[in-house]
């Protein structure tokens, strides 16, 4: 293809053999030959392998215009974006035109008017893939002006033309596509009126602009994208546009942790000089994805809104920076991401989600708390047998001598921004804690802390142990101790009066 960038006229282009097609038979080819080869399209995308990406190959195979339809953050545009790579190199066009003419196949009176002149001589330009690409976010306040074109009056009036010929038109985003992808993102934010000037173009390449039918055989891979809560909350895709969009196409969230945890490592924008000196155990990359699962399972978020991949991919760098701001006040020169961390990533959260009435009464504070509390005892299970599933005698009890030191009266303090000396410190004097985690099959010595203090969270989560959470630190004691000590309290208020 390289060679092609020689050729500079249309006479050249003829002795070449190079051979015009249109932009879907184009997609159509090449992706054959990707399947044919085995070849990946759509790198960087987890978790479709076997739902929707068979879906757009089967779409660009019959030639079809594309409506990916999903909640955000389901990689709706990113796989429009992809779609380029099917595109060829390069593409010839006649130089000097607006619309990425074809030189076998002008469109507009200016095309032809330079063919006519020039013959052979026509200039050609080249156009690359990258540059075949054109995306526009559907908004109210969008024009059919902005999409299709306008009548330009000065041009009429300089070049002494009636408002119908073509040559008086300043073109919209719309015809400036030709030959290219275009993609309308958040469709039913369009007005009616606006989706109703793409029919003509969609069905027959018509354009109408002022009262005045062009016949313009646009050449468009158009691709639609759309949130399903937007049928209802702003507005919908008119039936007639929605007829004439070929294949529709549902798109979806992760459906296992591992693709989750595959995404997120993939997006996250993690510094090398910060993954050089903080160490992410394992553990609770899966604990991170679960407050994800656990918030769109969640009847306090609103599930028509959907829970965006942005929200773990936002959150892991919260983490990571959570650990590292406590890294330079303890002056130290690398540490470990703890469970304690995780109180850094509550803004990722509480920005991400979209409550119910029942959520908002509640908060999005404590929502964002109530769903880490459950992926922790998710993730415990995982791991440690249920509290309340086993036998409370000293010999099954796995937790018995955990229970015994905090039933003595101790407790443990685990401060936000403790060194990591103090924080092992901290959890080492839990008696039967840590020789509960090294029975741990396949345990990692370098995740052996943050197993500790999962196992503390957890049995506060099952109400074996009372947690409580202050500014700068969780405190953890026994349960039955601190009935007590409200007990005593109450007592003093009465004394009191």
């Amino acid at each position: 293809m390289n060679n092609y960038l020689d050729i500079k006229t249309l006479g050249d282009l003829k002795k070449s053999d190079y051979r015009p097609k249109n932009i879907k038979q184009e997609l159509r080819d090449n992706l054959i030959g990707h399947l044919q080869r085995g070849s990946k399209v759509f790198e960087g995308i987890h978790g479709f392998e076997n739902t929707v990406l068979p879906d757009i190959e089967r779409a660009i195979l019959s030639r079809h215009n594309v409506l990916l339809l999903g909640l955000r953050g389901q990689a709706k545009t990113r796989l429009a974006r992809l779609m380029v790579r099917l595109l060829d190199e390069y593409i010839p066009y006649i130089g000097g035109s607006e619309l990425n003419e074809d030189p076998y196949n002008p469109i507009t009176t200016l095309g032809r008017d330079i063919l006519a002149a020039k013959g052979d001589e026509t200039p050609i330009e080249w156009l690359h893939r990258d540059d075949r690409y054109i995306e526009k976010l559907a908004t109210p306040d969008v024009s059919v002006a902005d999409l299709i074109g306008d009548v330009d009056p000065i041009k009429a009036a300089t070049m002494k033309l009636n408002y119908s010929d073509d040559r008086v038109i300043h073109y919209g985003i719309v015809p400036r596509s030709n030959r290219c992808i275009f993609v309308i993102n958040e469709l039913p934010d369009l007005q009616a009126r606006i989706q109703v000037a793409l029919f003509n173009i969609l069905q027959e390449g018509d354009i109408q602009i002022r009262g005045f039918k062009l016949r313009m055989p646009l050449d468009i891979q158009f691709v639609f994208t759309a949130n399903p809560e937007d049928y209802t909350n702003r507005g919908s895709i008119i039936t007639p546009l929605k007829d004439r969009i070929e294949s529709q196409i549902l798109t979806h969230y992760p459906e296992t942790l591992e693709i989750a945890r595959i995404i997120t490592s993939q997006e996250a924008k993690i510094l090398p000089e910060q993954a050089a000196v903080i160490y992410v155990p394992e553990l609770l990359k899966d604990l991170l994805e679960r407050v994800v699962f656990a918030a769109r399972e969640s009847e306090l978020v609103d599930e028509k809104s959907g829970v965006s991949s942005r929200m773990s991919i936002t959150a892991y760098e919260n983490l990571v920076s959570a650990a590292e701001r406590r890294m330079l006040i303890n002056k130290e020169s690398g540490t470990t991401v703890r469970i304690t961390d995780f109180w850094g990533v509550i803004p990722s959260i509480t920005g991400k989600i979209e409550l119910v009435y029942e959520g908002e009464q509640e908060g999005p504070y404590d929502v964002a708390l109530h769903l880490l509390g459950k992926a922790i005892k998710e993730e415990f299970l995982e791991h440690f047998t249920h509290p309340d599933k086993i036998k409370k005698t000293e010999k099954n009890d796995p937790y018995v001598a955990i229970r015994k030191w905090f039933s003595s009266g101790n407790t443990s303090d685990l401060i936000n921004d403790s060194s990591d000396e103090t924080y092992r410190e901290e959890l080492d004097s839990v008696e039967g804690l840590k020789e509960l985690v090294w029975k741990l099959k396949s345990l990692d010595p370098k995740d052996l802390y943050a197993y500790m203090e999962l196992v503390l969270h957890a049995l506060s989560e099952f109400n074996v142990l009372n947690k409580e959470m202050m500014e700068t630190h969780i405190k953890f004691r026994d349960l039955l101790a601190n009935m007590l000590d409200n007990l005593d309290e109450d007592e003093d208020e009465d004394e009191d009066f």
